[in-house]
């Protein structure tokens, strides 16, 4: 028996005057899972989530959240939900812990449970030290992790995050990564806007790809870079001169391979790991020192870039609105 999804898009179409920002975006997260919805600056991400969160009304087409119709039953998504934008909301001038305590205020929650739940969350999100501090002393990581944690006070099953870690450093991102994973373990279903390959590779468990306001592909990361291209094996020599007879050896295999002789690298599509096996077999019955053998798979970029034709950081020329 299969469960009611968490969220659900059905052909979502929104225009800004003669612009499309969004063109018959439709998908499905079961509950418990992440969807990644992948696509450069100004593909429709930010205008799609703002009409699955009630804050801008579709032209057309419409979605669900915890089962909820967005244009027919409003209030009850929005109760059923957390958002999380793009830029941090969190009031500067309050302590982090007040933040918390008026959201939760706002909710309509009981001040026993909104006091218990302010020390469990500042707990949670590694912010307990800093609970009682004005906000804007706090770094962007920090920010970025109170914005989450105010979000969830109400313990929404559904959470929207949209491009929620752009602008922090590496470490900061790989920690929020963390606490995403933890939500998700928990029963908490995601749908997280991004721009970055790696945090859809590392989170989603589905994959939608856009790309001027329309769905261009959806799969698992495995699945998207298995439809993008063949595999490769890379093959890297100890000495540049013998680049010449390494190509021969290759191409008793392949027909084609790649030199680049600043690397000391011969790359050759191939088949998976059994060509692998043959290539090393055939290196190994040599007199040729290697440094290193592998498989290159195709990365999320390179889906990228054969849907595309541009990489994923790179912005379109449509400017995405943001108005309802």
């Amino acid at each position: 028996m299969t469960s009611t999804p968490a969220i659900e898009a059905d052909n979502l179409v929104k225009h800004f005057d003669d612009k499309v920002a969004v063109d018959g975006v439709s998908f499905s997260v079961p509950e418990g899972t992440v969807l990644g919805l992948l696509g450069p600056n100004g593909a429709g991400k930010t205008t799609t989530v703002r009409m699955m969160t009630t804050l801008s009304r579709p032209t057309s087409g419409t979605a669900r959240v915890a089962g909820h119709d967005v244009l027919e039953d409003p209030r009850a998504v929005r109760r059923s939900m957390g958002l999380t934008g793009q830029a941090a909301t969190v009031d500067e001038l309050l302590t982090g812990r007040e933040n918390i305590r008026l959201i939760g205020g706002l909710y309509g929650l009981s001040p026993t449970y909104i006091k218990r739940a302010s020390d469990d969350l500042l707990e949670r999100f590694s912010l307990a030290d800093a609970g009682d501090r004005i906000v804007k002393t706090y770094s962007g990581g920090m920010r970025r992790r109170l914005d989450l944690a105010v979000s969830l006070v109400a313990i929404p099953p559904v959470l929207f995050l949209d491009e929620p870690t752009t602008g922090l450093d590496p470490r900061s991102r790989v920690e929020l990564w963390d606490v995403l994973r933890g939500l998700v373990r928990e029963g908490t279903t995601l749908l997280l806007t991004t721009q970055y390959l790696e945090e859809a590779d590392q989170l989603a468990d589905q994959i939608v790809v856009i790309d001027r306001g329309q769905v261009i592909e959806q799969g698992t990361a495995f699945e998207l870079k298995n439809r993008s291209g063949q595999s490769a094996v890379v093959v890297t020599v100890s000495e540049a001169a013998d680049l010449p007879r390494a190509e021969a050896l290759l191409r008793q295999v392949v027909d084609e391979v790649h030199i680049d002789q600043g690397a000391r690298q011969l790359t050759a599509p191939a088949d998976g790991l059994r060509a692998m096996t043959r290539i090393a077999g055939i290196f190994d019955d040599s007199d040729i020192d290697l440094d290193d053998l592998g498989l290159k798979r195709p990365s999320l970029d390179d889906v990228f870039l054969r849907l595309t034709g541009h990489r994923a950081e790179e912005p379109t020329d449509q400017t995405e609105e943001v108005a309802s």
